[in-house]
């Protein structure tokens, strides 16, 4: 898989120095725990019921079968073409796969120009955040009878997305009338929450009307972009094909259970041993491509959400073979790095000051992408950068940055595609999910749960008296009140 290289030199003790960069040494010593891992992971991913339980059914999504990839295709080919506008509601997983896939496979600029986008809907995300001002401004340009509504959420009780998706939907009630369901598609639970039973209920009225599309059981929302993003995907006319055939080929390379042969594992086991024996606990996602600016977010995201943990797991096995994890109370550990999205070469003239003589905290992770479908020459006459090629000014800001990193003794790694394509971005986030997981792995937590996200949730809702907060929840946010002094207010 040439297509996607993971160069690590500059992670390594002899560039870095021993102080700051891993040796060779303390990677076979590693290797143990790596092979028990691997076993681990590879009996989780074997065991079906496992794989539902422990939310790690996403291993399985790019082998999904062609028939449920062409009926997605096919509906969102009619959508794309049909309308002139796609809102799409969702936030976490299902906002940032979303940009990510659209700021990396379609070309910039893609709302602004009939013709970049071969005449398919514009996108516009929301449903991401509370801030009133841009859903307002949204609402009072676009023409409800041209817009088509995508909803994405497991429960609908999320309240950034329901609060949005309620607004919407009055909005497109008033404007198109009794039939406005025939312009929305919720991606919801098959079974079960609130947008599952209003779906239920609107196609009891009506059956043309809230079509829907299963959030499959055992994918947890940032490990979802190959389910829920599918659709987004084919309507602003993606091969959802070439997108799974890339992910496949790095599922295939990421499935050995040699260190050296696996990508993911090294860029785990690296990192792991960054972050615990050289003090390596801030990582930053350094992209040098604007398709890839959301791409940077998603990780972040990907990252905090699984490894960002208070206490370990602990397992235990059931009597089907099949395994149950929760949190071992008993002794914290606060486990993980804090990810930070960036982007060369804006960001070199920003962070990257801190980067080079800032604490020696950081790893960096840069992506360079080898060719671009467009490129661009300085006119003759300008000096020492004529005739250069964008393309070549870029790739040498990567190379520059990894010699100024590397020269002041600062871990940082290199992840180059061949080209940004369909294939080669679906197996870039394969391989993040894989590392990411297998990170959890070396580090004994529940990488697929988000118990820290939960607590603003529960605040809010105690707060808005929602039915169903627990009185363990309700007593537990009155025992513990923020406190406020006005001589700390100015």
């Amino acid at each position: 898989m040439n297509d996607i290289k993971f160069d690590f030199n500059n992670m390594m003790s002899f560039n870095v120095g021993q102080r700051d960069g891993v040796t060779e040494h303390e990677l076979r010593r590693l290797l143990p725990r790596v092979d028990q891992c691997h076993k681990h992971f590879r009996g989780l991913s074997e065991n079906p019921a496992s794989r539902v339980r422990l939310s790690l059914e996403w291993l399985t999504l790019p082998f999904q079968d062609k028939k449920t990839v062409e009926e997605v295709q096919r509906l969102g080919d009619e959508i794309g073409r049909q309308y002139e506008n796609v809102l799409s509601l969702g936030i976490g997983g299902s906002y940032l796969g979303l940009k990510s896939a659209q700021e990396a496979l379609c070309p910039p600029y893609y709302n602004e120009f009939p013709q970049l986008r071969q005449k398919r809907s514009r996108i516009y995300f929301e449903g991401n955040n509370l801030d009133p001002t841009p859903l307002a401004v949204l609402l009072h340009q676009l023409d409800p009878k041209k817009t088509f509504v995508t909803v994405i959420s497991k429960s609908g009780e999320t309240t950034e997305t329901k609060a949005v998706f309620d607004v919407v939907e009055e909005w497109l009630k008033a404007g198109v009338g009794a039939h406005y369901g025939r312009q929305i598609i919720a991606i919801t639970d098959p079974k079960s929450g609130t947008l599952r039973k209003k779906v239920l209920e609107e196609q009891a009225k009506d059956p043309a009307s809230f079509r829907d599309l299963p959030l499959l059981p055992g994918v947890g929302g940032r490990f979802s972009e190959f389910n829920m993003g599918l659709l987004h995907l084919a309507i602003v006319g993606v091969d959802i094909g070439e997108v799974f055939s890339g992910a496949q080929a790095m599922a295939r390379r990421c499935s050995s259970e040699d260190m050296y042969k696996n990508p993911a594992y090294m860029y785990a086991g690296l990192h792991y041993l960054a972050h615990l024996r050289k003090g390596k606990s801030i990582a930053i996602m350094m992209p040098f491509s604007e398709g890839l600016k959301s791409t940077a977010d998603w990780y972040c995201q990907l990252l905090a959400e699984s490894i960002g943990k208070k206490y370990p797991r602990r397992i235990k096995v059931l009597q089907d073979a099949s395994e149950a994890w929760e949190a071992d109370t008993r002794r914290p550990v606060n486990a993980g790095r804090t990810p930070v999205p960036t982007r060369g070469t804006t960001d070199l003239h920003s962070i990257q000051q801190n980067n080079v003589e800032g604490p020696n905290d950081k790893t960096v992770t840069m992506i360079r992408i080898g060719s671009f479908a467009d490129d661009m020459a300085v006119p003759t006459g300008k000096g020492f950068i004529s005739q250069k090629k964008f393309s070549e000014l870029l790739g040498l800001a990567q190379e520059a940055t990894a010699w100024a990193l590397t020269s002041a003794n600062r871990p940082n790694c290199t992840i180059t595609l061949s080209q940004l394509s369909a294939w080669t971005w679906g197996g870039l986030l394969y391989f993040f999910e894989m590392a990411t997981a297998f990170e959890g792995e070396l580090l004994n937590v529940n990488a697929f749960d988000q118990p820290g996200v939960e607590s603003y949730k529960n605040y809010m809702y105690y707060k808005l008296r929602k039915p169903g907060i627990s009185e363990k929840i309700a007593q537990e946010i009155e025992k513990n009140p923020v406190k406020s002094d006005v001589r700390f207010i100015l």
